[in-house]
């Protein structure tokens, strides 16, 4: 089975500044290497969704900007990997994450394959209660018309819309995580806040 992934860093961090999240550091390690890092069992290049503007690329990574499309945001970055895998008929599964997500489950791969049974379009994280529609793994067929819905108007408005259409299972890590794994950053209390346990638990 082959397993892409997308991790969405193309947001503008207004909340922030407009600083960029993905260059945000936690204990010395910037976000995008800390959510890479939990990325091993999927196919290399890693796609790195960037919004409009350009983006360098490291060894393992290759920047995809979105398409010239009336349209931003998470569901930019998902069109354009539709886009851009509509020709590798040997990849399955698409697998999508938020760039500031630092405390992503070292089982989020695992356990999102291990969800999705014949018939299952797509699985979401959850934990207690809480949906991150995000972080998520996606049967590649599924997206595939998702570039002509962009360009016809009837695209869903967010990958949130599009997991409810396609009946997506939700995987809660509730059971085994104590803490929010999927916890993000939004405002500078939340970056305080993830400082403090990533101190705290060592990360």
């Amino acid at each position: 089975m082959s397993i892409h992934a997308l991790i969405l860093a193309g947001g503008e961090g207004g909340r922030l500044g407009a600083v960029r999240k993905d260059a945000l550091r936690l204990g010395g390690t910037s976000m995008l290497e800390r959510v890479a890092g939990r990325l091993r069992d999927v196919e290399r290049p890693l796609l790195i969704s960037t919004g409009r503007r350009a983006s360098a690329e490291r060894d393992g990574e290759s920047s995809l900007p979105d398409l010239d499309l009336p349209i931003a945001g998470p569901m930019a970055g998902l069109v354009a990997a539709a886009d851009h895998l509509a020709g590798h008929d040997d990849t399955d599964l698409l697998l999508t994450v938020a760039v500031d997500t630092p405390f992503l489950p070292e089982d989020f791969v695992r356990r999102l394959v291990a969800a999705l049974g014949p018939g299952e379009a797509a699985a979401q994280a959850g934990w207690g209660g809480n949906v991150y529609p995000t972080n998520a793994i996606w049967r590649l067929p599924a997206l595939r018309d998702l570039p002509a819905r962009a360009q016809d108007g009837s695209l869903p408005k967010s990958p949130k819309a599009l997991l409810a259409r396609l009946k997506a299972t939700t995987v809660d890590w509730a059971d085994t995580h104590a803490a929010d794994p999927f916890a993000n950053l939004n405002t500078l209390n939340d970056l305080l806040s993830l400082a403090r346990r990533a101190q705290a638990e060592g990360l």
